[in-house]
Parts: C-alpha cells; sequence; structure tokens
C-alpha cells in the first residue's frame, strides 16, 4: 500500500490551538534536565545551548517556529502533515541509545547524554526543501555526523551508511497501518555522510528537538528532499553495499537512493522546478542541491543525476 499524500500546505494547525497547548504542558509536566539536554513533550520549549556557527547563516529569514512544529512528515504519527504534532506526545525519549554497527572497528551503543559530549553543539540555519514542493529555513542545533562515525573507526569496505528509526507502534502509532514497511529506514554514501554539511540534530530554535520534529536525535541533509532526513534514530550501520531504503522499497519509480534537490528532475506526480516557502504565498525557483552546490557538488562529479535520482 501506497500513501498518496493529499493535504494542502495551507492546512496547518492554527497558532492559537498551539499556544494554548504549550501553556497548558508548560504549567502541568515536569521538564528534567540531563547533561545540558532536557526532557520535553511534543510542544513544551526546552532551552538548548549551542554555538552559533556563522558559515551557516544565509540571507534567507527562517520560518516561524511555529509553523516547524507544526506542520511535519513523520509517517510514525500519521500521514497528514499535522497527524505528528498531534500524536507525537506519546513518544518517550528516555532512556534513548543509538547503536552504531556494522562495517567498523568499535561497535558501540551510545547512550543520547553521552552521544552530546561527542562534539560541541552548533546551531546552523539550514533550508529544508521536501518532495511536495514545500520548504522552511530552520535553526538546527546539532554536529556533524562524521564525529559520531569516526568514534567507530569504519572501515575500508564501508561504502554506505544506513540509519533506522524506532518501531514501537505503541509510542507511534502510525507504525500500525502498512503505509511503509517499518522500521523506517535511510541512508547515505559514507562520503555524504561524514559531508561537514551533513548534521547530527538534537535541538531547532534554541531547543531541544520536539517529538514530532524526530526527538530526540535525527539526520539533517540540507542538499537533499526531506525524506532522506531519518528521525528518531536507534540504529546506524555502516554497510559495504546500497541499502534499499523505505521509499524506495515503497515506490521505486518515484524515489531514488540519492535524492538530490534537482530542479530538473520532476516528481512523476509534481513538477520540482520551484517551491513554496511555508508562510509565503508566492512560489520560488528551487536551486540545485537546494542551493548546496558549492559545498556538495563534487560529491556527484561525473555522475548522471537524472538517472541516480
Amino acid at each position: 500500500m501506497r500513501y498518496r499524500p493529499d493535504l494542502s500546505e495551507h492546512e496547518v494547525t492554527p497558532r492559537s490551538v498551539w499556544e494554548s497547548r504549550r501553556e497548558f504542558l508548560h504549567h502541568s509536566l515536569v521538564v528534567t534536565a540531563a547533561a545540558g539536554l532536557a526532557l520535553t513533550p511534543f510542544g513544551v520549549r526546552a532551552a538548548l545551548e549551542a554555538r552559533a556557527n556563522p558559515d551557516f547563516r544565509p540571507e534567507d529569514k527562517p520560518t516561524s517556529r511555529d509553523k516547524v512544529i507544526s506542520y511535519n512528515n513523520f509517517y510514525e504519527f500519521g500521514t497528514s502533515k499535522e497527524d505528528p504534532a498531534e500524536n507525537a506526545g506519546s513518544l518517550k525519549t528516555r532512556p534513548w541509545t543509538v547503536t552504531v554497527e556494522g562495517e567498523v572497528n568499535k561497535p558501540r551503543t551510545f547512550d543520547i547524554e553521552e552521544m552530546l559530549k561527542l562534539a560541541p553543539l552548533e546551531e546552523r540555519i539550514y533550508r529544508l526543501r521536501c518532495v511536495e514542493a514545500w520548504s522552511m529555513v530552520i535553526p538546527w542545533i546539532g554536529f556533524p555526523l562524521g564525529a559520531l562515525l569516526k568514534q567507530v573507526e569504519p572501515r575500508g569496505n564501508a561504502k554506505y551508511v544506513e540509519f533506522e528509526t524506532l518501531k514501537d507502534p505503541e509510542q507511534m502509532p502510525g507504525q500500525k497501518r502498512n503505509v511503509l514497511n517499518w522500521p523506517y529506514r535511510e541512508g547515505l554514501r559514507i562520503d555524504e555522510a561524514m559531508n561537514q554539511l551533513t548534521l547530527l540534530t538534537v535541538g531547532l530554535y534554541g531547543d531541544v528537538l520536539p517529538n514530532q520534529s524526530g526527538a530526540p536525535v535525527r539526520i539533517v541533509v540540507p542538499w537533499k528532499y526531506g525524506f532522506k532526513s531519518a528521525k528518531s534514530i536507534v540504529r546506524i550501520r555502516l554497510v559495504e553495499k546500497m541499502p534499499v531504503t523505505s521509499w524506495m522499497e515503497a515506490g521505486p519509480e518515484e524515489y531514488g537512493f540519492y535524492a538530490n534537490v534537482n530542479p530538473e528532475v520532476d516528481h512523476p506526480r509534481w513538477s520540482q522546478a520551484k517551491e513554496r516557502r511555508i508562510g509565503d504565498f508566492l512560489k520560488r525557483p528551487t536551486l540545485p542541491f537546494n542551493g548546496y552546490g558549492e559545498q556538495v557538488a563534487s560529491l556527484y562529479a561525473g555522475m548522471d543525476l537524472r538517472r541516480n535520482f
């Protein structure tokens, strides 16, 4: 079964609803601090300190936080854009571990607090582009994924990195439907994973990640379509052969492994030449590699990016 999205990007939870929900939760739930990272339900704000990285501050105005946390693709909590914000309160983000295994010399399971000590947290403002022709600009908090991968010493035959999301239908009610073959799986080539743009992400807007945004830890790959940025990760596996990802399995004619933002390659059901920034009325031209070509185009030198979509 393959889901065909039909929700308009204007169908967003009203600001007044979110403000009242956060106010209620603020007074009714205890926020616990642990090693600088606070436990938080879906809408509650919990400060997370990070250094602003001046190299990643585009001229684009950041999308409002309310829109970012109320308009999400996270099918583990439902297929409509507002479902994750409504349903993600069931996710328990403590305790949480991430196992890194496969073609590595030092396989290891990291506790989330342990991971946060691997590298200084920094804030980077990245564009996020989704296949449905909408986009956002978000101040993410995290550190390069490469800092984690170096801890496990990848072997020479490790060519790809596969990510796996938590599978728990009781916490993630969307997994009770066979929209995808759970758990959610995504992947990158190892040179893509080690690129300084690829962020192991734990927060946004100066706060801990809300559950619907991929708490407590996710990947952000800003030059690729959003479905490549796996959320709520529990396992990272380094492998020799290209992994079959969830969307490749569900719709291979629509979703390729690379998923680089490319205005010249249309999705079979819509054009990718333009995008609508959430909160804007007019569309704008889509930038190759989502505007990050200077940093990543060399990774694909000599490749046919129409065939390797």
